[in-house]
């Protein structure tokens, strides 16, 4: 079962990241908030079982890996559940839009960069449990560590004011940004599922 909900998690994972790289490229707003709700749900399975596999020595890495995940997927969902219900289907003033819509890049955009720094951050931790047998987990165990590194960026620029009055996700810049992040995390999602897939239960 840990082998099954790693493998579906890792491919569902590759799946929505490749959905929101389209998305974004139509301008399709409401697809890359959907599917980042459930990029976040299949994020949380795959780093499970990681922490199910890992040896007695590396559980610590393991239940930091999955309690981040857990914090990652709860203000991800917080913030795409509100994209596609509050922003969608209600007519927001401004004030409450700058609050709420992720657009404006305040307070919901703040907490999405928040979110995708503890998504590296958990990533990290994870990384350090692989179980290195083969040339395409070494690859794996190199990627979920340098994902890591995108966490202090993460932590810190929200609160540098950088994003305020910014065009942000509109720009061709902002968009070319997540781009190359789905490029670099993509990977991770299909050597995930062969490593899972790979192992006996």
């Amino acid at each position: 079962m840990n082998r099954k909900i790693g493998m579906i998690g890792s491919a569902v994972n590759a799946i929505t990241v490749l959905g929101f790289a389209a998305f974004m490229l139509t301008d399709f707003l409401f697809g890359s908030y959907f599917v980042c709700i459930f990029l976040s749900i299949s994020f949380m399975c795959m780093i499970a079982a990681f922490d199910a596999e890992c040896s007695e020595k590396k559980k610590a890495a393991g239940r930091t890996a999955l309690v981040l995940s857990g914090v990652y997927a709860t203000l991800i969902m917080i913030v795409y559940f509100t994209q596609c219900t509050t922003v969608t289907n209600e007519n927001l003033g401004m004030d409450a839009a700058r609050i709420l819509d992720y657009r404006y890049m305040g307070l919901m955009f703040n907490l999405d960069v928040l979110g995708y720094g503890i998504m590296a951050l958990s990533t990290f931790f994870a990384g350090l449990t692989v179980n290195v047998q083969n040339r395409k987990d070494k690859a794996l165990k190199i990627l979920l560590l340098l994902h890591g590194l995108f966490f202090p960026g993460c932590m810190i620029m929200p609160m540098t004011g950088m994003f305020i009055n910014s065009t942000g996700t509109h720009s061709s810049g902002g968009v070319i940004a997540l781009e190359l992040w789905c490029m670099f995390f993509l990977p991770i999602g299909v050597l995930s599922f062969l490593h899972f897939r790979d192992r006996k239960e």
